[in-house]
């Protein structure tokens, strides 16, 4: 009887620790929350004020709010994954001698990533060319595809717990597809991008997406980091088949409150602040593996997936968030480092960035200059995250 009593109040002691344990984590990204939304009123009113006597440029009138996927209603998120579906009906435009597995417009914005990323990874220009190549994305979804809602990021703090409970995977026809189906007893996915092994675990997926959007999309590029690798490897040839995904629980754990105000809180100056982002099971990564599956996985080819866009629309709204912060407008302006992932590729360092420093988009654009995309409201930009 005595032992009973005392494996009974050790259960309900270790019950009430875990409850208080999962209490205390839950008020800690509770209050990170709060910081962060205290952090995202600064950057509005910093937007707002900069505006406000503003006659020509961006100015009030013109200005386009991008909004969080699950702030809008139905009807605009089937609205805005019409528009990529028509994209990935157009046909391409970049010459099938450059990218011959090229088949739609869709795919001229995956070559572009394609040809970039040893170039736009681990170096000084990620944050600004992610920053106009989702405006080039944006642009072509409006011009070519009519859409006219606004354009969508996916905040991973709000999901971090449960994706697969979420409006991104939840395969409705408002979401932005399902998560792929799943395959048991899979082994994990050895990728070799930018020369960084690594063996992504498998987690809930890992077949086709089958319901919702993107269902019947073909993806016709890639792999170009993990096999298997079909003609040059280099991820251009043309490889026909269905979207993968695979929802990593263990990814999206990256994805807290918490790990969103260690990244603007505890980094200064632009390279700190763009090195945190891309560290092994940083933000950014923990963002693409939580998609998961093929392409997803890729790191030259994530951008198959249509998810890719609201990943780095986050990525993009935190770095404004970010710039906002610095007193006296001292974060606008600031570069460091080189144009090449860790500084080399098949060569010497290459030269510093500078302000001066264009960047390459192939057939979605001219080449551009690192100080026109710096700020959100000057250059080609007028738009605010809310």
């Amino acid at each position: 009887m005595l032992n009973w009593i005392v494996q009974t109040l050790l259960l309900f002691s270790l019950s009430f620790l875990a409850v208080r344990a999962d209490g205390e984590v839950n008020n800690t990204q509770a209050a990170a929350a709060k910081q962060i939304r205290a952090w995202q009123d600064q950057y509005n009113t910093y937007i707002f004020e900069a505006l406000a006597n503003r006659t020509s440029g961006c100015t009030y009138d013109k200005l386009q709010y991008r909004r969080e996927w699950s702030s809008l209603s139905p009807k605009q998120r089937i609205a805005y994954t019409t528009a990529v579906e028509c994209l990935q009906s157009k046909p391409n435009l970049i010459s099938n001698i450059r990218v011959p597995g090229a088949r739609t417009r869709f795919d001229d914005v995956v070559a572009a990533h394609i040809f970039q990323s040893p170039y736009i990874h681990f170096s000084g220009i990620f944050l600004h060319w992610h920053r106009y190549y989702t405006y080039l994305y944006d642009k072509l979804l409006r011009t070519e595809c009519g859409y006219t809602g606004p354009q969508p990021y996916w905040d991973w703090t709000l999901t971090y717990a449960d994706p697969l409970g979420s409006k991104i995977f939840s395969g409705t026809a408002d979401s932005m597809g399902s998560n792929g189906i799943y395959i048991p007893n899979r082994n994990g996915t050895f990728t070799t991008a930018f020369g960084r092994l690594r063996t992504i675990p498998a987690a809930t997926g890992g077949g086709c997406v089958t319901s919702g959007p993107f269902q019947n999309y073909t993806v016709n590029l890639g792999p170009a980091s993990y096999e298997p690798r079909v003609g040059s490897g280099t991820g251009l040839d043309y490889n026909p088949r269905c979207l993968r995904r695979d929802v990593s629980l263990e990814f999206s754990h990256n994805l807290k409150p918490t790990d969103v105000v260690a990244l603007i809180g505890s980094n200064d100056a632009l390279e700190a602040f763009s090195g945190f982002f891309e560290t092994r099971d940083g933000l950014h990564a923990s963002g693409h593996f939580t998609i998961g599956g093929d392409p997803g996985n890729d790191g030259f080819v994530s951008a198959g997936d249509p998810i890719f866009y609201l990943h780095h629309g986050q990525v993009d709204r935190l770095w404004t968030i970010w710039q906002a912060l610095g007193g006296g407008g001292s974060r606008f302006g600031e570069v460091f480092g080189t144009s090449t992932a860790f500084n080399r590729l098949n060569g010497p360092p290459s030269p510093n960035v500078t302000l001066d420093y264009e960047l390459e988009y192939e057939v979605l654009s001219e080449p551009v200059t690192m100080r026109s995309v710096d700020s959100t409201i000057d250059g080609p930009f007028c738009y605010i995250y809310i």
